[in-house]
């Protein structure tokens, strides 16, 4: 008699909360100061995606929260998703307060930095300091690469393009890697859930995310900026001219990297975020 072989639970899924008329799929690990991670915009992309490879390290020291914002992941909604600030800042809310968080850390990666300026913005208490990496902060021309990103059609090549755009390092790039994200990209409809938030023309998208001077001259909380050098998504001048206007800022560049900082740089990532968090 065959015993059927149980199929192992994807490790992108975690706890889930019913917030809204969403039901969040959120990583929960650790204890301590809670620190909260908002992942990116790339096609397949989840908490578990953008953070696999740092949330174990973070969570010996920090009780680290990453949840699958609306329109990524496993998170659901009964509304179809749709490019909105508004909610993406809502949601965020929801969680921390349905899990009893007054104020949090918050680490945002690209379109994650973009929202975790909004949350800082508009409830400043919930925020005790921020760390950005490569985010959509003020205004710029959209590069090629980040059109590339939000224009993504899927196919095996699609994906091996946008891995080419967003390291630096090209040996990271493997064929499992390709496959993998392909087929997260593609499962459950994702890829026209996808496709519906980032319809052309896509430059309203940088505008809708972005800051103007005044509002990020009035940001008091302190703030690590982290970017890497060769970054064809977010260019680099992005954050060198944040740095110049947050008040208290520090801004760290990494050499030989792109848009994964945490996973190009993850041991000096890692380190610097720690000490920044500690002091």
């Amino acid at each position: 008699m065959n015993t059927p072989t149980a199929v192992p639970a994807s490790p992108e899924i975690a706890k889930s909360r019913a917030i809204a008329g969403a039901t969040i799929n959120y990583h929960d690990l650790g204890h301590g100061q809670p620190l909260l991670l908002i992942h990116g915009s790339g096609p397949g992309v989840s908490a578990w995606a953008n953070w696999r490879g740092v949330m174990p390290d973070l969570s010996k020291h920090f009780r680290v929260i990453a949840p699958d914002m609306l329109g990524f992941g496993h998170t659901r909604s009964d509304n179809p998703p749709t490019f909105d600030v508004e909610r993406w800042v809502d949601q965020v809310v929801a969680l921390l307060d349905a899990l009893g968080l007054q104020q949090v850390d918050v680490v945002g990666n690209s379109f994650g930095g973009a929202i975790a300026l909004h949350l800082a913005r508009k409830h400043p208490q919930r925020v005790r300091r921020l760390a950005l990496m490569g985010a959509v902060s003020l205004s710029f021309d959209i590069t090629p690469g980040l059109d590339l990103v939000w224009a993504y059609q899927p196919s095996l090549e699609a994906m091996r393009g946008l891995m080419k755009v967003f390291a630096h390092d090209q040996s990271l790039i493997s064929d499992d890697l390709i496959a993998s994200r392909y087929q997260v990209s593609t499962q459950r409809g994702m890829d026209k859930v996808y496709e519906s938030l980032f319809p052309a023309p896509r430059q309203r998208w940088v505008d809708a995310l972005a800051h103007s001077e005044e509002q990020l001259r009035a940001l008091k909380h302190p703030t690590l900026i982290m970017h890497g050098r060769e970054d064809q998504v977010i260019p680099l001048s992005i954050s060198l001219r944040l740095m110049a206007i947050l008040p208290n800022a520090t801004l760290l560049v990494f050499g030989n990297c792109g848009h994964w900082t945490q996973i190009e740089k993850r041991e000096a990532f890692i380190a610097a975020l720690r000490d920044f968090l500690d002091r």
